[in-house]
C-alpha cells in the first residue's frame, strides 16, 4: 500500500514538473527568443508584432480580432515570422490551419505540447490532437493523431476555453 502511494506520488510529481517545464519555461524561452511579426491565436501573450486572435482575452498592443483562422485577412507572405503557440492542438483541421499560416508567413514556428508533457498531451477537455514529437518548437507540421475520446468530451462539455 505504501509503495503504491509512493509510486503515485512520483508519477504526479513527474506530470506536474514536466508540464511546468514544457508550458512555462520552454514556451517562455521560445516566445522571448525573438520579436514575432504575427502572433496568431495570441491569447494573453504579446509577440512583439501584430497579435491576432478570435477573442480578445486582455488588452494587448497591436491587437486584431479575426473571425476565421482558416481564412486570415492578410496578404500572401505578409509576415516574415509567424508564431503559433499552443493553438494547433485545438483546431478542427491542423493541415488547413498550417497551410493558411504558411500562406501569410515566410517562416512559421509552431509550439506544441511535446509527448513528455502528459498533462498537456492528454488534455481531453481542450485538445483534439496529439503531436507525435518530443520537441516543443517546429518549423513544419509534426505528425499528429486524433486524441481518443476528445470528440465525445467536447460534445458533452463543450471545448473549454479560458476566456474571462
Amino acid at each position: 500500500m505504501t509503495e503504491s502511494i509512493i509510486v503515485l506520488f512520483i508519477i504526479l510529481l513527474y506530470v506536474l514538473l514536466a508540464n511546468y517545464v514544457s508550458y512555462h519555461l520552454r514556451k517562455t524561452l521560445i516566445l522571448n527568443s525573438q520579436k514575432w511579426d504575427l502572433n496568431i491565436c495570441c491569447g494573453k501573450t504579446d509577440g512583439g508584432g501584430l497579435n491576432v486572435d478570435i477573442v480578445r482575452h486582455k488588452e494587448l498592443p497591436r491587437f486584431k480580432q479575426v473571425d476565421n483562422i482558416y481564412d486570415l485577412p492578410f496578404e500572401d507572405g505578409e509576415f516574415a515570422t509567424v508564431l503559433c503557440s499552443h493553438t494547433i492542438e485545438h483546431v478542427d483541421d491542423p493541415r488547413r490551419f498550417y497551410a493558411e499560416l504558411q500562406r501569410v508567413g515566410k517562416n512559421v514556428t509552431l509550439v506544441v505540447p511535446p509527448l513528455y508533457d502528459l498533462a498537456a498531451v492528454f488534455n481531453i477537455l481542450e485538445h483534439k490532437w496529439i503531436f507525435l514529437t518530443l520537441k516543443k518548437r517546429h518549423h513544419t507540421l509534426p505528425r499528429f493523431i486524433r486524441l481518443p475520446f476528445a470528440d465525445v468530451f467536447h460534445k458533452l462539455f463543450g471545448q473549454r476555453n479560458n476566456v474571462k
